[in-house]
This record gives C-alpha cells, sequence and structure tokens, in this order.
C-alpha cells in the first residue's frame, strides 16, 4: 500500500520510527508495536509502527516518518513511500532465551548487540535484556562473546607495538589519575589511546574534565594523527562509534541505576578491545558507594577482568584501590582540570593523594610493558622532570586547545561547626552536591575540599567551597546540605 510521507519534525534519538492513522492500521491489521519495512523501491528500513489516533497528527494516506528514517532513506515529507508488515527480530527470541536462563552463543549475542547498534529492538525489548543479564547472570564465555560482539558492530582503532590502557571502574569524585597516566606514559615513549566517557551519575567523567582543557570529540581519522604526533589522546569515545551498542545499553540501566557484572565487564573490555591494547591496567576502588563496596565483590571483579582479558589475548592487571573518599581537592570538570595540572607542574600545593595514585599507576603499566625494573621510581622522575606536563601541552594543541572556561561567579562556604578530625567524606553527598551545583553540565560548577581525609579541622574552617553558575542552582545546593554536608568529623 502506497503512502505519502509526513515529516514529524522530531528525533527519537534512538529506535526507527513510523506512524500511521489508526484507521489505514486497522484496515492492514496492524498494531503498535509491530515491524514494518518502509520503502520507495530503492532503500528500504525497518521501522516499529506507532498508531495515531487524530488525523490532525497523521492524516489517513500518510505515514509520518520521524527524522532517523528520513536521513536514513533520504527523502522529505509528501514523497511516496511503500509499506510492508516484517516479523520481529530474530534477537528478541534470543533475549527470551536469556530471560529463561538459557547461556547463548556468540552468534546470538551478535544477533542482539547488533540490533541495539542499529536501533532495531524497542526500549522494552532492550529492558527485557539487560533485566535478563542483571537477574541471570552471564558466564564467562557469554561475556567473551558479548565483547566481541560489541567490538565487531563498531568501529576499530589499530595502532602499531605495544599499545597501553587504563581503566577505573568508577564511584570515586576526583579520581582523574587517567589525565596524569596517559602524559607520563606518552613520555616514557609508549602509545596510549584514551577514550573515556562523559559523566553518567558523577560530577565529572574523564571526557567532562579534559573537554575544559582540549576538544574531545574528534573524528577517528583525527585521534589517529593526534596518537601519530604525541603518542598518546584523551577523547570522548561516544563520538567514535567504538563499541556504540555499549552505550545504549547504558541508557537503559541508568533510570534505575542497576549495572549487571557481565555487562560491566563486556563494556569495559570492549572499548579496550576496539583501541587494540595490549596492556591494560583497571582500576577497581573498593568503598560503600562504589560497584565493588565489599572485598568479596572487589575480589570476585578482579578475577573475572584478568580472566576475560586472558582470553581476549590481553595482558590485564586489575588493582583494588581505597574508594572510601573523594580523591584530589576540584570536584566538577574544571576544578578538577586545576587539581590535574597543578600535578602535571609539579605544584607545591597541588593534591598528593591524586599524585600519589597517578604515578603508582602509571609505574605499573611501565613495568608491564616489561622494559622498567622500578616503574613507579621511573614514573615519578618523569613527572618531576616537567616531561609529563610538557607531553600534555603537546596533546592539547594536538587535538585543540578548548576555550577559557571561568569558575562559577555564585559561591557559598561551607564551615565547620565542631573542631576535630576529619574521619569519613561521604562519596555520595559530595558528588549529588556538586551535580546540583551544575556539574558537570556547567564546566564551572562544583566544589573544593579545603579538608580532606584525615585533616584536622578548627571550628569554622572551610570545608569546602560550593561553585555555581547561577543564583538558583547554588541555592538548591545550599539546600541539599541542610540534610547533611557529608563530612563526619571527631
Amino acid at each position: 500500500m502506497k503512502f505519502k510521507v509526513k515529516d514529524m519534525d522530531i528525533a527519537t534519538g534512538g529506535p526507527s520510527i513510523a506512524i500511521l492513522n489508526e484507521k489505514d492500521a486497522q484496515l492492514l491489521d496492524l498494531h503498535s508495536g509491530d515491524r514494518v519495512v518502509v520503502h520507495d523501491g530503492g532503500k528500504e528500513i525497518t521501522c516499529i509502527l506507532d498508531i495515531s489516533e487524530s488525523d490532525k497528527a497523521v492524516p489517513v494516506g500518510k505515514i509520518g516518518l520521524f527524522e532517523e528514517v528520513l536521513k536514513k532513506m533520504n527523502v522529505k515529507g509528501g514523497h511516496d513511500v511503500r509499506l510492508r508488515l516484517t516479523g520481529k527480530p530474530e534477537s528478541v527470541k534470543h533475549i527470551r532465551d536469556k530471560l529463561y536462563g538459557k547461556r547463548l552463543g556468540y552468534d546470538e549475542l551478535f544477533h542482539i548487540i547488533d540490533d541495539i547498534t542499529n536501533d532495531r529492538l524497542t526500549d522494552i525489548e532492550k529492558t527485557y535484556f539487560v533485566a535478563a543479564g542483571f537477574t541471570k547472570g552471564f558466564s564467562a564465555e557469554e561475556i567473551v562473546h558479548l565483547t566481541k560482539a560489541m567490538v565487531n558492530t563498531g568501529k576499530k582503532l589499530k595502532f602499531k607495538g605495544i599499545t597501553l590502557d587504563k581503566h577505573c571502574v568508577g564511584g570515586v569524585p576526583g579520581n582523574r589519575t587517567t589525565m596524569i597516566v596517559i602524559p607520563i606514559i606518552a613520555a616514557a615513549g609508549f602509545t596510549i589511546p584514551k577514550t573515556s566517557s562523559r559523566a553518567i551519575t558523577s560530577p565529572a567523567g574523564t571526557a567532562d574534565t579534559m573537554e575544559c582543557l582540549a576538544n574531545v570529540e574528534l573524528s577517528e581519522k583525527k585521534i589517529k594523527e593526534v596518537v601519530r604526533r604525541t603518542g598518546a589522546c584523551i577523547v570522548h569515545g561516544g563520538s567514535m562509534q567504538l563499541a556504540p551498542a555499549d552505550d545504549k545499553i547504558i541508557d537503559v540501566e541508568n533510570p534505575i541505576s542497576i549495572d549487571a557484572e557481565g555487562q560491566l565487564l563486556a563494556s569495559v573490555m570492549a572499548k579496550k578491545y576496539s583501541v587494540s591494547a595490549s596492556h591494560v591496567l583497571i582500576d577497581v576502588p573498593m568503598g560503600k558507594s562504589t560497584k565493588a563496596n565489599t572485598p568479596a565483590k572487589a575480589m570476585r571483579l578482579r578475577k573475572m577482568f584478568q580472566l576475560v582479558g586472558r582470553r581476549l589475548g590481553m595482558d590485564v592487571k586489575v588493582i583494588v584501590t581505597d574508594g572510601s573518599h573523594p580523591i584530589g581537592r576540584g570536584i566538577g570538570p574544571l576544578l578538577e582540570a586545576e587539581d590535574v595540572m597543578a600535578v602535571l607542574r609539579n605544584d607545591s600545593l597541588a593534591p598528593d593523594d591524586l599524585r600519589k595514585k597517578a604515578v603508582m599507576m602509571a609505574g605499573i603499566l611501565l613495568e608491564m610493558t616489561g622494559k622498567y625494573r622500578d616503574g613507579v621510581k621511573s614514573a615519578r622522575e618523569i613527572l618531576e622532570s616537567g616531561k609529563a606536563h610538557q607531553k600534555m601541552k603537546e596533546i592539547i594543541q594536538a587535538q585543540g586547545r578548548s576555550k577559557h572556561t571561568a569558575l562559577g561567579q555564585h559561591r557559598y562556604a561551607l564551615t565547620s561547626t565542631v573542631a576535630g578530625v576529619v574521619r569519613e567524606i561521604d562519596n555520595d553527598i559530595i558528588a549529588k552536591v556538586a551535580r546540583i551545583a551544575g556539574a558537570p553540565k556547567d564546566k564551572g560548577a562544583g566544589l573544593y575540599l579545603h579538608k580532606t581525609i584525615h585533616e584536622r579541622v578548627h571550628q569554622g574552617d572551610i570545608l569546602y567551597t560550593i561553585y555555581a553558575e547561577n543564583a538558583f542552582k547554588l541555592g538548591l545546593a545550599k539546600n541539599m546540605i541542610k540534610k547533611g554536608n557529608g563530612y563526619l568529623i571527631w
């Protein structure tokens, strides 16, 4: 049956959607959620059908198409197209099998990931896949298959020689070791292309922080050029189509804050595998607000990362670190970028905990290459010599320097009502206050910690300063800390 296209002037940001008037749908015995193939004799695309009860929205004889479909088919409003019914993707059967506890092979998982990548599944179908992985779990074999499927449905980057990489599982505000480790390793002469994520529930991701200094949205060609010139890059992986299904799965997990172990492992390892990393260091922070909130969980993650790494032919080392409190002083993109640059400049006021952890991690990576016996000593020497700072300046220049970002002009200093020693800092509260203040979207928003763990506090001392880019968000943050400021002092 022939229909005239109506441009709905709406983008879904995901699935390909087509809309029919309910009278046309009844005539063709079509229902909401059915798959239909829209074609014009040349190009064709499978869409998920929605039904309009309003003649105004989509009149009889017309088909409403969303922006994604119009772009893929290269058609405009008024264009004639035809419609035919098609069945649900084969991957829906595999998702149902997983819900019943069946272990899936590579082909089955590839079908699911390929359909997620190409937006052939509805949000409900993707949610069932995430739920199945969360409730039934993935075997080690399935995680390897899932990782390979994620990589094989996206782009891959290949670099010559030893290629190093690192990753932190997350959950610790201010933990910006990546931006110190990468220039140290590159200054030592190794290749370390870092594709990083943006924040989902934290005040800043590595990509958000690096964006205060340099452009992070680079093309594949540009990334290769930057790595060829400097040995490294620190870019946003989401713009590169590296394991693209991962971000779409995370979008499903995020609203209900679930993170299946198998999905976490596949997500991390797929990103490393897609840049051809041969040596990978994984940081698993352990603390009550992290994914590894018990020693048993941390040890299991360590074991599984190493097992999957071996199956993929990568040398993977996992370290379990203290994730019980923030690292550094700055919380929020610009404040964290300033911490990083202070460490690289060897500034006497730079946060010592951030410097020590970054040097330790860089040292382990250097030793993993087999070319260093005391990696920590060598990493410290590279940092203190100024070579790492110079390398970071080269990376920033190669990626393209960002425009100047200013700290939020609306500020509030929280003072202590008691004297004593800082015994505990609640990561969740600190992260939430920074986000309410505007981070990471507002680059100049966040917190600066004047007092950190184990430091002595006098009554009236400033614990932290909140920065916001407008008075409204500062007010929200101030209201938030009335219930609890995140500090335990005695």
